[in-house]
Protein backbone atom coordinates (compact mmCIF):
# COMPACT_ATOMS: atom_id res chain seq x y z
CA UNK A 1 0.00 0.00 0.00
CA UNK A 2 2.83 2.36 0.87
CA UNK A 3 4.07 2.52 -2.70
CA UNK A 4 0.71 3.82 -3.88
CA UNK A 5 0.14 6.74 -1.56
CA UNK A 6 0.87 10.44 -2.04
CA UNK A 7 1.52 11.12 -5.72
CA UNK A 8 2.60 7.59 -6.64
CA UNK A 9 -0.86 6.63 -7.91
CA UNK A 10 -0.50 9.10 -10.79
CA UNK A 11 1.67 8.96 -13.86
CA UNK A 12 4.78 11.13 -13.81
CA UNK A 13 5.65 13.73 -16.42
CA UNK A 14 9.22 13.82 -17.69
CA UNK A 15 9.65 17.09 -19.50
CA UNK A 16 7.14 17.18 -22.35
CA UNK A 17 6.60 13.42 -22.37
CA UNK A 18 3.23 11.96 -21.41
CA UNK A 19 2.78 8.83 -19.35
CA UNK A 20 1.08 5.79 -20.84
CA UNK A 21 -2.07 6.55 -18.86
CA UNK A 22 -2.12 10.18 -20.03
CA UNK A 23 -1.74 9.04 -23.63
CA UNK A 24 -4.64 6.62 -23.23
CA UNK A 25 -6.80 9.36 -21.70
CA UNK A 26 -5.95 11.71 -24.57
CA UNK A 27 -6.80 9.01 -27.11
CA UNK A 28 -10.12 8.25 -25.42
CA UNK A 29 -10.95 11.95 -25.24
CA UNK A 30 -10.24 12.32 -28.96
CA UNK A 31 -12.46 9.38 -29.91
CA UNK A 32 -15.35 10.55 -27.73
CA UNK A 33 -15.23 14.11 -29.03
CA UNK A 34 -14.89 13.06 -32.68
CA UNK A 35 -17.95 10.81 -32.35
CA UNK A 36 -19.89 13.62 -30.72
CA UNK A 37 -20.37 11.84 -27.41
CA UNK A 38 -18.56 14.57 -25.49
CA UNK A 39 -18.73 18.34 -25.92
CA UNK A 40 -15.12 19.64 -25.75
CA UNK A 41 -16.28 22.87 -24.11
CA UNK A 42 -18.18 20.99 -21.43
CA UNK A 43 -15.14 18.78 -20.86
CA UNK A 44 -12.94 21.86 -20.46
CA UNK A 45 -15.32 23.22 -17.83
CA UNK A 46 -15.17 19.97 -15.87
CA UNK A 47 -11.37 19.80 -16.08
CA UNK A 48 -11.04 23.41 -14.96
CA UNK A 49 -13.36 22.75 -12.03
CA UNK A 50 -11.26 19.86 -10.75
CA UNK A 51 -8.00 21.72 -11.33
CA UNK A 52 -8.96 25.07 -9.80
CA UNK A 53 -12.18 24.89 -7.79
CA UNK A 54 -12.11 21.34 -6.42
CA UNK A 55 -9.13 19.61 -4.88
CA UNK A 56 -6.87 19.27 -1.86
CA UNK A 57 -5.73 22.88 -2.23
CA UNK A 58 -9.16 23.86 -0.91
CA UNK A 59 -8.73 21.72 2.19
CA UNK A 60 -5.18 23.04 2.63
CA UNK A 61 -6.50 26.61 2.74
CA UNK A 62 -9.03 25.59 5.37
CA UNK A 63 -6.37 23.93 7.54
CA UNK A 64 -4.01 26.90 7.23
CA UNK A 65 -6.82 29.22 8.30
CA UNK A 66 -7.53 27.01 11.32
CA UNK A 67 -3.84 27.08 12.27
CA UNK A 68 -3.72 30.88 12.28
CA UNK A 69 -7.20 31.85 13.46
CA UNK A 70 -8.36 30.34 16.78
CA UNK A 71 -11.88 31.65 16.27
CA UNK A 72 -12.16 30.00 12.88
CA UNK A 73 -10.74 26.74 14.21
CA UNK A 74 -13.35 26.69 16.95
CA UNK A 75 -16.10 27.32 14.38
CA UNK A 76 -14.63 24.67 12.06
CA UNK A 77 -14.66 22.00 14.74
CA UNK A 78 -18.22 22.95 15.70
CA UNK A 79 -19.65 23.00 12.16
CA UNK A 80 -17.15 22.50 9.35
CA UNK A 81 -19.55 23.11 6.48
CA UNK A 82 -20.79 26.38 7.93
CA UNK A 83 -17.32 27.60 8.86
CA UNK A 84 -15.85 26.87 5.44
CA UNK A 85 -18.80 28.68 3.88
CA UNK A 86 -17.61 31.90 5.53
CA UNK A 87 -14.29 31.83 3.66
CA UNK A 88 -15.84 32.94 0.39
CA UNK A 89 -14.49 29.97 -1.55
CA UNK A 90 -15.94 29.43 -5.00
CA UNK A 91 -16.44 25.76 -4.27
CA UNK A 92 -19.58 24.93 -2.28
CA UNK A 93 -19.02 22.50 0.58
CA UNK A 94 -21.53 19.80 1.48
CA UNK A 95 -23.74 20.08 4.54
CA UNK A 96 -22.35 17.08 6.41
CA UNK A 97 -18.62 17.69 6.74
CA UNK A 98 -16.94 17.14 10.10
CA UNK A 99 -13.46 18.43 10.98
CA UNK A 100 -11.26 16.32 13.26
CA UNK A 101 -8.29 17.94 14.99
CA UNK A 102 -5.12 15.94 15.51
CA UNK A 103 -3.25 16.62 18.75
CA UNK A 104 -0.18 15.18 20.44
CA UNK A 105 -2.51 12.80 22.30
CA UNK A 106 -4.97 11.85 19.55
CA UNK A 107 -4.55 11.05 15.85
CA UNK A 108 -7.53 10.67 13.52
CA UNK A 109 -7.65 8.58 10.35
CA UNK A 110 -10.55 8.36 7.91
CA UNK A 111 -11.76 5.36 5.92
CA UNK A 112 -14.91 4.31 4.10
CA UNK A 113 -15.55 0.67 4.92
CA UNK A 114 -18.46 0.25 2.51
CA UNK A 115 -17.22 1.93 -0.66
CA UNK A 116 -15.27 5.15 -1.20
CA UNK A 117 -17.23 8.01 0.39
CA UNK A 118 -14.88 10.98 0.38
CA UNK A 119 -15.07 14.79 0.79
CA UNK A 120 -14.56 15.59 -2.89
CA UNK A 121 -15.42 19.24 -2.38
CA UNK A 122 -12.39 19.89 -0.16
CA UNK A 123 -9.99 17.07 -1.10
CA UNK A 124 -10.76 16.46 -4.77
CA UNK A 125 -10.73 12.98 -6.26
CA UNK A 126 -9.97 10.11 -3.84
CA UNK A 127 -6.63 8.33 -4.33
CA UNK A 128 -6.76 4.78 -5.65
CA UNK A 129 -5.52 3.28 -2.38
CA UNK A 130 -8.39 4.91 -0.45
CA UNK A 131 -10.86 2.84 -2.46
CA UNK A 132 -8.88 -0.40 -2.17
CA UNK A 133 -10.18 -3.34 -0.14
CA UNK A 134 -6.96 -3.73 1.90
CA UNK A 135 -7.06 -0.11 3.09
CA UNK A 136 -10.77 -0.26 3.89
CA UNK A 137 -10.47 -3.44 5.94
CA UNK A 138 -7.07 -3.05 7.58
CA UNK A 139 -7.57 0.53 8.74
CA UNK A 140 -10.35 -0.55 11.07
CA UNK A 141 -8.51 -3.60 12.40
CA UNK A 142 -4.93 -2.34 12.59
CA UNK A 143 -4.74 1.44 12.06
CA UNK A 144 -1.26 1.74 13.54
CA UNK A 145 0.09 -0.80 11.05
CA UNK A 146 -1.61 1.02 8.19
CA UNK A 147 -0.04 4.30 9.29
CA UNK A 148 3.33 2.56 9.36
CA UNK A 149 2.76 1.53 5.74
CA UNK A 150 2.47 5.23 4.95
CA UNK A 151 5.65 6.01 6.85
CA UNK A 152 3.89 7.42 9.92
CA UNK A 153 5.06 6.18 13.31
CA UNK A 154 3.26 7.63 16.31
CA UNK A 155 4.19 7.36 20.01
CA UNK A 156 2.77 4.27 21.69
CA UNK A 157 0.61 6.37 23.99
CA UNK A 158 -1.06 8.25 21.12
CA UNK A 159 -4.71 7.31 20.74
CA UNK A 160 -5.67 6.52 17.15
CA UNK A 161 -9.31 7.09 16.27
CA UNK A 162 -10.76 5.63 13.07
CA UNK A 163 -13.70 7.40 11.45
CA UNK A 164 -15.96 5.69 8.93
CA UNK A 165 -17.00 8.05 6.15
CA UNK A 166 -20.51 7.56 4.76
CA UNK A 167 -22.78 9.06 2.13
CA UNK A 168 -24.29 11.22 4.87
CA UNK A 169 -21.14 12.26 6.72
CA UNK A 170 -17.65 13.05 5.43
CA UNK A 171 -14.53 14.02 7.38
CA UNK A 172 -11.47 16.22 7.02
CA UNK A 173 -8.54 15.88 9.41
CA UNK A 174 -6.82 19.02 10.67
CA UNK A 175 -3.20 17.91 11.15
CA UNK A 176 -0.96 19.39 13.81
CA UNK A 177 0.82 22.56 12.79
CA UNK A 178 4.54 21.94 12.24
CA UNK A 179 7.01 23.52 14.64
CA UNK A 180 8.99 26.50 13.42
CA UNK A 181 6.15 28.01 11.37
CA UNK A 182 5.29 30.87 13.71
CA UNK A 183 4.55 34.04 11.79
CA UNK A 184 4.01 32.24 8.48
CA UNK A 185 1.27 33.45 6.17
CA UNK A 186 -1.77 31.28 5.48
CA UNK A 187 -0.63 30.81 1.90
CA UNK A 188 2.79 29.57 2.97
CA UNK A 189 1.30 27.29 5.61
CA UNK A 190 -1.12 25.79 3.09
CA UNK A 191 1.89 24.52 1.17
CA UNK A 192 2.70 22.21 4.08
CA UNK A 193 -0.73 20.57 4.13
CA UNK A 194 -0.90 17.38 2.08
CA UNK A 195 -3.91 15.39 0.96
CA UNK A 196 -2.79 12.41 3.04
CA UNK A 197 -2.51 14.61 6.14
CA UNK A 198 -6.16 15.60 5.72
CA UNK A 199 -7.17 11.93 5.45
CA UNK A 200 -5.05 11.04 8.44
CA UNK A 201 -2.62 8.71 6.68
CA UNK A 202 0.07 11.36 6.75
CA UNK A 203 1.37 14.35 8.68
CA UNK A 204 1.86 17.92 7.55
CA UNK A 205 5.24 18.65 6.00
CA UNK A 206 7.92 20.08 8.26
CA UNK A 207 8.90 23.73 8.17
CA UNK A 208 11.65 23.03 5.65
CA UNK A 209 9.08 21.52 3.30
CA UNK A 210 10.19 17.94 3.78
CA UNK A 211 7.85 15.13 4.72
CA UNK A 212 8.10 14.36 8.45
Amino acid sequence: MADKHDDHDRGHDHGSELSEMQLRVRALETVLTEKGYVDPKALDVIIEAYEKRIGPHIGAKVVAKAWTDPGFKQALLADASKAIGTLGLEQKVGDHLIALENTKDTHHIVVCTLCSCYPWDVLGLPPAWYKSAPYRSRTVKEPRAVLADFGVTLPADTTIRVWDSTAETRFIVVPMRPAGTEGWSEEKLAGLVTRDAMIGTGLAKSADGAAP
